[in-house]
């Protein structure tokens, strides 16, 4: 897998591109996340963003293993390649109309807002084991929720976006329906407010 391929995987949107990084300086050292927008939904990874400049992000063992593992191939190797290709496509000449160099530093500029945000993330991280036998939500717990007036019933992992799980949504403690859970055990009904102002009920199913 190319550094633009695992880049452009963990962002997705755009960002202003950062300054050259030529091969000698490539090495030099260099936000995620408010309730479901609806019942139900989980956080998007900008929302994620936004949370974890203001809380501690609270992440699984092998999450915080994850991230480490990213951020020093992003500072080590992925630095350099772009560096390399940057370096590269400049020496193509005219960069008015050069594609490769504009690729090149889009790529870039993901790469250092990648750096920055799992720097931020781990900064900030608390890692927790898996908490669901106490019998109360708390990160790192995985919890089924029944909303009010619906016969389905959902499954979450309560902790940071970045847990990625296969088989459940996440939804960040920080957010309204996770400070809602927090705490509380099976058979118990909370309260929360979504963005848009309404208040839903949800009954706890399962923790666990």
């Amino acid at each position: 897998m190319t550094i633009t391929e695992v880049v452009v995987g963990c962002i997705g949107s755009p960002v202003s591109p950062a300054a050259d990084l030529d091969v000698n300086t490539a090495m030099a050292p260099a936000r995620p996340a408010p309730a479901p927008a609806g019942r139900g939904k989980a956080p998007t990874p900008a929302d994620s963003l936004a949370w974890v400049t203001e809380e501690q992000t609270h992440l699984t063992p092998a999450t915080y293993e994850r991230l480490q593992a990213e951020l020093e191939d992003l500072t080590t190797r992925g630095r350099v390649e772009i560096a390399r290709a940057i370096e590269s496509a400049r020496a193509l000449g005219d960069l008015s109309e050069n594609g490769d160099y504009h690729a090149a530093k889009d790529t870039q500029g993901k790469m250092e807002a990648r750096i920055r945000q799992l720097q931020a993330t781990l900064k900030k991280a608390v890692v927790v084991e898996d908490t669901g036998s106490s019998g109360t939500v708390a990160a790192g717990t995985v919890v089924a929720i029944r909303f009010d007036g619906d016969d389905e019933v959902e499954r979450f992992l309560v902790g940071s976006i970045e847990e990625r799980h296969e088989e459940h949504d996440v939804v960040s403690p920080g957010s309204p329906l996770g400070k809602a859970l927090l705490g509380h055990g099976a058979g118990e009904v909370v309260e929360y407010q979504t963005d848009a102002g309404a208040t839903l009920r949800v009954e706890i199913v399962e923790v666990g």
